[in-house]
């Protein structure tokens, strides 16, 4: 089974740690496209319009200028460098070792920099969305979409809990596919939820990593989440408590919050 997780745009920045080695990250044969990757956007963070090419607010301008030193910047795991309302869900530090271990062979990241991590991996932090168009290297999701369909060959069920702009970096083979839909349901009726499915989507993802099993079938994956969330005090992004049950949808996991 893989769990495949969309990256944070917010990060964490590391203020030591050794720099950027790309030879030493996961999927290896990524290297020569992620150096590809890494020296365009050093080039268009040190440009005048880089915020307009990178799409992102005037509040970010130090963000984009310090893209420029990515090179030699600090790294961490991608567990600590990335943050948000999903990373907070899955909440890494609390996992106990077994747990860990099997969040590391089970967890892939997709970054728009990198293509696709482990939770391992030592990365700095850094600027750069899978929306983004590169001048030197045109459409993120398409370029990454061209070298990772000959690296990712997972066996097992796929949990895909990807935004739509990550998902589209890489499809998986639709028998084994499983996307995770997020709904609330209020008086018998169910609409879908947005921004925070996030949250929904990091506790999937936790679920799976402290769960020794490992499913094989759809069922056996929403019958191994229905019994985790049965069991287990759910609260939402606000600290509210919160009704989790899931449902096996359209070749989907259906996640419902009451």
């Amino acid at each position: 089974m893989r769990i495949l997780l969309p990256p944070s745009e917010g990060k964490f920045a590391p203020v030591r740690g050794k720099p950027l080695d790309l030879f030493r990250l996961s999927h290896g044969e990524l290297t020569e496209a992620r150096a590809a990757v890494l020296d365009e956007l050093i080039a268009v963070s040190g440009r005048a319009d880089a915020t307009k090419i990178l799409k992102v607010g005037a509040g970010l301008t130090d963000a984009v200028a310090a893209n420029v030193g990515l090179r030699a910047a600090p790294t961490a795991p991608a567990k600590q460098v990335y943050n948000g309302v999903l990373f907070d869900a899955l909440d890494e530090q609390s996992l106990q070792g077994p747990e860990r271990a099997r969040m590391t062979r089970r967890v892939l990241i997709f970054s728009a920099l990198f293509g696709v991590l482990r939770t391992s991996d030592r990365i700095p932090a850094y600027r750069l969305s899978g929306s983004v168009t590169l001048p030197g290297i045109g459409g993120i999701a398409k370029f990454w979409r061209q070298h990772l369909g000959e690296t990712l060959t997972p066996s097992g069920l796929i949990v895909d809990c990807r935004s739509a702009s990550y998902a589209a970096m890489w499809s998986p083979d639709p028998a084994k596919h499983l996307p995770v839909r997020v709904f609330r349901e209020s008086n018998g009726e169910r609409t879908v939820v947005s921004h925070m499915a996030k949250h929904s989507r990091g506790l999937v993802a936790r679920a799976l990593c402290q769960e020794a099993t490992e499913p094989r079938t759809p069922g056996e994956a929403v019958d191994l989440l229905n019994g985790y969330f049965a069991a287990t005090e759910v609260k939402t992004a606000t600290g509210a408590p919160v009704d989790v049950r899931v449902e096996l949808g359209d070749a989907s996991i259906d996640v419902i919050t009451s």
